[in-house]
């Protein structure tokens, strides 16, 4: 499907009003009102959110390490938790938590854990602007960067979710909730999320897993990430093409006149 098309059939587009669709809107309203009146209430609860958010500082990895070790065998759902939850509040940096768990669990468990978080919390994020429209959306991640999505999806179509993934500079949350806003069926979203964020969740796992491990592992990781922004310009350029082959107008037939060809 083309851009156009997905940007056609999203301004078609409003919340289901199927039984179905409203179930979906109702379960997803009261999930996030008992989950705010928990925060709100249970004091213990508060302050490990607002210290795991706290922690979520890029300039201080060992921050969210000593704050995941305190949970002991529950760190790894802590980090489950907290990832889900900064992909719902965009933007908090998720990459934090993917170097983090490669710095506690190991690249291999923690990469497995940051890339299934990750997925579960882009799946909520659609299914959010599924149910509740693009009004709702903007005012919760703001016009501007859904107008950037916008753009991507205009011009990309359905290979926008993947080459999003592949570039790191784009906001995973910010697209997961344009995506929801399309024509985009579920499946083929989580299946180039999945593909997509596999790269960066590798090269962040292996980033904190060798950290203080010396200036190698510092520039094979830089080297890496740089690899990572080049392979995903690389897909965009091919793609580009494609699809200006797909419009390029077809060779003129011959003439016809009278009924006969010229």
């Amino acid at each position: 499907m083309t851009g156009r098309s997905l940007r056609r059939a999203a301004a078609r587009w409003h919340p289901d009003s199927s039984f179905a669709g409203a179930g979906v809107r109702i379960a997803l309203v009261a999930g996030l009102i008992v989950s705010l009146m928990l925060y709100l209430v249970v004091p213990p609860l508060r302050l490990a959110v607002n210290a795991g958010v706290a922690a979520l500082d890029p300039r201080d990895i060992g921050k969210l390490r000593d704050f995941l070790a305190g949970f002991g065998p529950w760190a790894m759902a802590v980090s489950f938790l907290l990832m889900v939850l900064q992909s719902v509040a965009a933007p908090l940096p998720a990459f934090v938590i993917t170097i983090a768990n490669g710095l506690v669990f190991g690249a291999l468990w923690g990469g497995l854990l940051s890339w299934s978080s990750a997925m579960v919390g882009a799946a909520l994020c659609y299914a959010i602007a599924r149910a509740v429209g693009r009004p709702a959306v903007e005012r919760f991640v703001g016009a501007a960067p859904l107008n950037k999505s916008d753009e991507i999806f205009e011009r990309y179509g359905t290979h926008a979710v993947l080459i999003a993934r592949l570039i790191p500079l784009i906001s995973f949350d910010v697209v997961s909730y344009a995506a929801g806003l399309t024509s985009m069926r579920l499946a083929p979203f989580l299946v180039a999320t999945g593909i997509g964020q596999l790269p960066a969740t590798v090269v962040y796992s292996l980033l904190g897993q060798n950290i203080g491990a010396g200036p190698r592992a510092a520039l094979w990781t830089v080297s890496a990430l740089l690899a990572l922004v080049a392979l995903g310009l690389a897909l965009r350029g091919r793609i580009e093409r494609r699809l200006a082959r797909r419009v390029r107008p077809a060779p003129a037939g011959p003439i016809v006149a009278d009924g006969a060809a010229a």
